[in-house]
Formats: structure tokens, C-alpha cells, sequence
């Protein structure tokens, strides 16, 4: 058992506990890779996990599965008499999820098709909204016997400071990887084009934007090897080989300061 499941239980039942940290943690993993429409998902996945721990914790008996409606959780936590309980569990937490909820479950249909794409606005939204959430019930539970800074500690750690690992510029990709080498960087660029290719040229380029000189970035690019397929034209496609050791690198990379 992680401390943050500890730190929640027995004030929430375990097993929403488990769900809604599983959904968090994934949620961030989607954030840090630039996946947003994924991330908008998994927040609202890990919105309906909590509140079905504020539900059950108030006293509530959850309706089945495919009856559950957010909404009327919600609105039935909110409508809870005055003093009852923490205006944290009434109110502010509800609020919180109405908001990353109402993203979650509109993302796409609330823009015009000629607005600059709203996803990682909307990313950065849930994710934040969900860490406030989580922060708020960890301090709930410990009945403030946690510092804030302690708390916001813990939640800090899954976020990773909710910072994305990779970042584009007018089509131009960086990853925010501490302590990424030459060939890890090409690795990387080709696991985010797949499942289309990239010439060694434009890998090469890919690479020396990450601070490496040519040399070393052609070295990185000819130290793929069997990681890649190489087409009649020349050009790279990562091999599921590849995607695995990239996808291994992101699981365990670290944000670069």
C-alpha cells in the first residue's frame, strides 16, 4: 500500500481509494506525454472515483455501476445540511469535480473547428483541478494533522509538477528529459512521429535541437540499428521493439529544470 492510500484510508473506502489513484496516476502519465485528449479522459475517470469515495464516506449507498450519474452525486453532496460535514466534502470538492467533469465530459464539442485547439489548455485544467481535489482530501483525512507543505509534497510527486515531458513548437519537439543521451532523444522523436517516418536528416535536426552537435547526433541516429525500419526511401519507422524501450524511458524519465 502507497502512503497516499494509507494517508486516505480508513476516512475513504479502499477500494475507491485504489481507483481514484490509479486514474490520477494515469492521468498525469497521458499529461506528461502529450497526450491530452487521454489525459481530459483519465481525470474524469479519476473525478467519478473520488466522488464515489465522498459518497460513501457522507453515508451514501452508491447506485449500480451503469445507474451512476456524477451530476446527482454532486448536486446530493452539496445539498447536505449545513455542519454535517467539512465544507470541504459539501462543497468546495464537488465544485472542484463539476469543473473538471463538465471538460471531461464536453471535451471537443464546447469549441468552434476554427479555434486554436483547446486540448492542452483543457489538459492543464483537469489536471490541476484533480490535483487540488486530491490535496484537499488528503487534508480532510488527516484531519490536518499533515503540514500543507507536506501535503502538497505528496501530491507533487504524482503530478511531477504537472509539467508535460514534451513540449511542441510550431511543429518542433522538445523533451524535457533530465539526463536524456543523443541516441535517447532520436529514440524519443521517432516514438513520438509513429507510427509515420522521419528521414535520418530531419532525426538528425530533431536532435541537434537538443543541444547535441552533429556528430553526435548522426552517432545516435546510426546507433537505432534494429530499433527501426528503413523504407525504399529511406526513411525511419520505430519497430515495436523501439516503442518499447522509448515507452520504458518515459515510464521512468524525470522532468530536465
Amino acid at each position: 500500500m502507497s502512503d497516499l492510500e494509507q494517508m486516505l484510508q480508513p476516512t475513504f473506502a479502499a477500494k475507491h481509494v485504489k481507483a481514484a489513484l490509479k486514474h490520477f496516476q494515469a492521468m498525469t502519465t497521458e499529461f506528461q506525454q502529450g497526450a491530452w485528449e487521454e489525459t481530459i479522459g483519465k481525470g474524469g475517470k479519476f473525478v467519478e472515483a473520488a466522488l464515489k469515495a465522498l459518497y460513501v464516506h457522507v453515508g451514501k449507498t452508491l447506485p449500480a455501476a451503469r445507474e451512476f450519474k456524477a451530476g446527482k452525486v454532486m448536486a446530493d453532496l452539496e445539498q447536505l445540511a449545513s455542519g454535517s460535514f467539512d465544507d470541504a466534502i459539501r462543497l468546495t470538492i464537488p465544485r472542484a469535480c463539476r469543473f473538471a467533469y463538465d471538460i471531461a465530459s464536453n471535451r471537443g464539442a464546447r469549441h468552434d473547428p476554427g479555434e486554436i485547439d483547446p486540448n492542452q489548455m483543457d489538459a492543464r485544467a483537469v489536471v490541476a483541478s484533480a490535483a487540488w481535489t486530491l490535496a484537499e482530501m488528503l487534508r480532510y483525512a488527516q484531519n490536518g494533522g499533515l503540514e500543507p507543505a507536506v501535503v502538497q509534497e505528496l501530491v507533487d510527486g504524482l503530478t511531477q509538477r504537472q509539467y508535460p515531458l514534451l513540449e511542441d513548437v510550431d511543429g518542433r519537439v522538445y523533451f524535457h528529459v533530465r539526463g536524456a543521451s543523443a541516441r535517447d532523444v532520436a529514440l524519443l522523436s521517432l516514438w513520438h512521429k509513429h507510427p509515420g517516418r522521419m528521414t535520418e536528416d530531419e532525426l538528425i535536426a530533431a536532435v541537434m535541437r537538443h543541444r547535441f552537435k552533429k556528430p553526435n547526433a548522426t552517432m545516435a541516429v546510426a546507433r537505432l540499428g534494429h530499433l527501426v525500419d528503413r523504407d525504399e526511401h529511406g526513411k525511419l519507422r520505430l519497430l515495436q521493439t523501439g516503442m518499447r524501450l522509448a515507452e520504458q524511458l518515459i515510464a521512468s524519465a524525470k522532468i530536465r529544470e
